[in-house]
């Protein structure tokens, strides 16, 4: 695969991304795993959870790794350019017409079927990422820890991926070690 080809992979599911970082994970799937395996889904699904801890945009994150693993420091920065090539203009074109916009009746129901379509496209994510996720008792009592907390206790997102990270990460080690001492 050339870069320009990896450029223009990129600027079409840059087109298609409406609603956000989360709903690209179907999209990548559908074209480095199913039409051009170039990539495990595994790999896709280790991407997209390192991209939602790091700073910045999970697009822009995601689309660096998977153009680093196909083609180096230059494929993750020509992804990265492709993925934010037409939302940029995009985000241009219509800042000069959003006062008209936002009264047009066309435009308000075009916008709300686009929320829905981006609803569903968050769900299969999260059901690609609860399918993938190793899951034991362990995993169930954080994932209700971290959604009562959520929920309940008004923790920021932020907050909660600080706090189950390191619960995470304690856990891990736990875990490595007991199995360690087993052997």
């Amino acid at each position: 695969m050339s870069l320009i080809e990896l450029f223009l992979i990129f600027t079409k599911i840059g087109a298609m991304l409406l609603g956000g970082g989360y709903v690209i994970l179907p999209l990548l799937t559908s074209e480095f795993v199913e039409k051009r395996p170039l990539i495990s889904h595994d790999d896709l699904i280790d991407y997209f959870a390192i991209s939602q801890s790091l700073p910045g945009l999970i697009a822009a994150n995601i689309s660096m790794f998977i153009g680093y693993k196909l083609k180096g420091k230059w494929g993750a920065i020509i992804a990265m350019l492709g993925i934010t090539f037409v939302p940029f203009w995009c985000i241009v074109l219509l800042a000069s017409v959003l006062g008209t916009l936002t009264e047009n009746s066309y435009i308000q129901g075009a916008l709300w079927g686009v929320g829905i379509a981006v609803i569903a496209l968050i769900m299969l994510t999260v059901r690609e990422m609860w399918q993938k996720s190793n899951r034991n008792l362990f995993f169930y009592i954080i994932f209700i820890l971290a959604l009562c907390g959520l929920i309940f206790i008004k923790l920021s997102p932020i907050q909660a991926i600080i706090i189950f990270t390191v619960i995470g990460v304690f856990y891990k080690r736990f875990f490595e070690k007991q199995k360690g001492d087993q052997i």
